[in-house]
């Protein structure tokens, strides 16, 4: 697995979203895009990051930027996560984690001294031009709008 660098194109990919409706990274050409990985839906920092992310949407959108948040949960997942939440931005379900391998966020973790294999929360910030701009590996996950929109400055 490479490790991905600021500059460097970003991977594209074709995976469902929530809805089962097919998207691209590609598709997004012309507008800055916040891509963020997070480990699990309704968890209690992955709940905080992405209700974030909803209280800053318009914010965002304002200044041309698309949200999309991806973890390995299905659609299903995804649909009931998105819908307790109010969240407006799109989830991608990477159940067969091509994506979270192509962005080099699938690892090794540790909790409670126990190791396992999960989606190590991660943000990454590409420009229109589908290039990465920045790669946030120390998110807050309570303000990761904040985080993303400082380095943007």
């Amino acid at each position: 697995m490479t490790e991905l660098t600021e500059g460097q194109q970003a991977p594209d990919f074709n995976v469902a979203d929530q809805d089962g409706n097919e998207v691209t990274l590609s598709q997004f050409k012309g507008k800055k895009v916040i891509l963020y990985f997070y480990p699990k839906d309704n968890t209690p920092g992955c709940t905080a990051e992405a209700c974030d992310f909803r209280d800053n949407y318009q914010g965002l959108m304002a200044k041309g930027i698309v949200v999309l948040g991806v973890s390995v949960d299905d659609e299903q997942s995804h649909q009931k996560f998105a819908a307790k939440h109010s969240l407006p931005f799109t989830l991608l379900a990477d159940t067969d984690k091509k994506i979270v391998e192509a962005y080099g966020v699938w690892g090794e973790k540790n909790m409670y001294g126990k190791k396992y294999m999960g989606t190590n929360r991660t943000t990454f910030v590409i420009d229109e031009e589908g290039n990465i701009a920045h790669i946030i590996k120390k998110v807050d996950s309570k303000n990761p709008t904040a985080q993303v929109l400082e380095l943007l400055e």
